[in-house]
Parts: structure tokens; C-alpha cells; sequence
């Protein structure tokens, strides 16, 4: 069975109606025919749902009915994501990820290639030829800085594993790295 992303209680109390609820509306609409997008449109413009909540309702029922694995998609590749909150300026987390001979001290045999930037904001990779993606993203904290990173396009569970692993090793080396600097 899969894990639900939020618990009964949050999505009758933020949005009126339980999983069942959803599930029950959604299945009268016909959302199984419909793509992940429409679905998540259709829950904004019908319904007056945030897109973090029709995101997450949409997501829900599709794990539900059986179009997406748990960690997958409904095109049947896997995402993985992995966050670290460190010590340093913004500027000097995003320009870990960025500038590649820092990058190459935290990240030595990772395979990333710029493919656009919003500075201090975030940053969009192909991954070791194109693949697969990885976006990261930086919030800025005051005296520490956070970056989350959501890698992309999977094929299967065990990639998706490895990487889940590998993010969370090097996001802990460039947490290290960056707040041992002089």
C-alpha cells in the first residue's frame, strides 16, 4: 500500500474533504483519463485548490488508482529529492553548485552540465549526458542558507535508491566543506 503525503486530518481540514472525498470527486470527473497537468488545473480552477494542495491531491489519487509507484511517475520514472541547511551565505551555497571547481571538491565524479540559472534562486543540470535532471534550489536564511535538490527521470527503484543515497552523502560532504572553509 502506498504511503500517503499528507495525513486525513491535514486535507479535510485544509481543503473540506478527506482522501476518500477527493478520490470519490475525482473518479466522477473521469480524472483517470486525464493527464497529471489537467488534473491539477482542473482541482485549481474547479475547486479553488493552491497548487500545493491539487499538486498533492492529484499525486495521492493517482498512487491510489495505480498510475504512479510511490517515488514515481505516471510516465514511470522515479524522482528522488534531498535538502541541507548550512552555515554559509547563499551566495556561497549556490556558487558550490555553480561554479564547477568548487563543485568539483564536494562533487568529484558528479556529471553535471548548467543548463539554465536563476542567481541565488536556482539551478537546472542535465545529469551525466542528459538523461536525467537535477534542480536545485536555494533559500536564503539569513546567516546560513538551505538547498533543496530534486533529481529526475529515474528509470527504476534502484536508481532512484542509489541516488536518494548519493544526494544525501554529497549534500553532508558540501555542508562539511563549505562551513570547515577558512
Amino acid at each position: 500500500m502506498s504511503k500517503t503525503l499528507t495525513t486525513t486530518e491535514a486535507v479535510q481540514q485544509a481543503t473540506g474533504r478527506d482522501w476518500a472525498g477527493w478520490n470519490g470527486l475525482l473518479d466522477a470527473w473521469g480524472a483517470t483519463e486525464h493527464p497529471h497537468k489537467d488534473i491539477v488545473a482542473w482541482l485549481v480552477g474547479e475547486h479553488g485548490l493552491g497548487n500545493w494542495w491539487a499538486q498533492t491531491i492529484t499525486v495521492e489519487y493517482e498512487r491510489a488508482r495505480g498510475l504512479r509507484a510511490p517515488g514515481g511517475g505516471r510516465d514511470g520514472r522515479y524522482t528522488v529529492s534531498a535538502s541541507k541547511t548550512v552555515n554559509v551565505s547563499v551566495q556561497q551555497l549556490y556558487a558550490a553548485f555553480t561554479d564547477g571547481e568548487l563543485r568539483a571538491k564536494w562533487l568529484p565524479d558528479g556529471e553535471l552540465r548548467e543548463r539554465t540559472a536563476q542567481p541565488l534562486r536556482s539551478a537546472r543540470f542535465d545529469w551525466a549526458g542528459g538523461s536525467t535532471r537535477v534542480n536545485v534550489g536555494f533559500v536564503d536564511k539569513g546567516d546560513r542558507a538551505q538547498v533543496g535538490l530534486v533529481h529526475e527521470r529515474l528509470t527504476d527503484t534502484d536508481e532512484a535508491e542509489h541516488f536518494k543515497q548519493y544526494w544525501r552523502t554529497r549534500l553532508a560532504t558540501l555542508k562539511e566543506l563549505l562551513e570547515n572553509q577558512g
